[in-house]
């Protein structure tokens, strides 16, 4: 934790240790009193939860380093497989499966509702239309771009999508269109 003599609590706030030593620097403030005083001294009153408990090492010490909020964002895929009604063309859009479908088959329309697969934390909302397609790993992805916010995003070819309109959307992207 303390490589080379260094105080560990000056090293995390220069972000000088690796993931690991955070991590044990964390269980360090749940067994070392004096540590964690130190910590609890540069944070005042935000030690403890909302039923006044005191948070364990590692909240407290991301807590310390300003990164708490970032600890909460989500950054794994969530595989969300569902029924909906596609914005664009109004086909009943049955579950995919395995792989999940994220896009409608019949017109390849997509919403631009996730920052990270499956979250539907982006407030954008618009419409994904297909501009293109890309080799990826031996598949197929469908290049879009929302049509509000103007973002290009990716959804790997599902295996029920309608294949004409697979090839019309390569056909077009290859004309520049």
């Amino acid at each position: 934790m303390s490589r080379a003599g260094r105080d560990p609590l000056e090293a995390a706030r220069a972000g000088r240790l690796s993931r690991g030593d955070v991590k044990r620097l964390g269980a360090a403030l749940d067994e070392d009193a004096a540590l964690r005083a130190r910590v609890l001294a540069g944070l005042g009153e935000a030690g403890a939860d909302e039923d006044g408990a005191p948070l364990p090492g590692k909240k407290l010490l991301r807590l310390w380093l300003g990164r708490a909020e970032g600890a909460q964002v989500r950054t794994n895929p969530v595989h969300r497989d569902e029924a909906f009604v596609c914005i664009a063309c109004g086909a009943a859009v049955e579950p995919g499966g395995r792989p999940v479908r994220d896009h409608c088959p019949r017109c390849l329309c997509s919403m631009h509702v996730d920052l990270v697969p499956g979250d539907r934390a982006n407030p954008c909302g618009g419409v994904l239309r297909p501009v293109g397609l890309a080799a990826k790993d031996g598949e197929y992805d469908i290049v879009y771009r929302c049509e509000r916010c103007r973002a290009e995003h990716r959804n790997r070819v599902h295996p029920t999508d309608d294949g004409a309109v697979l090839r019309a959307v390569a056909a077009t992207a290859a004309s520049g269109g």
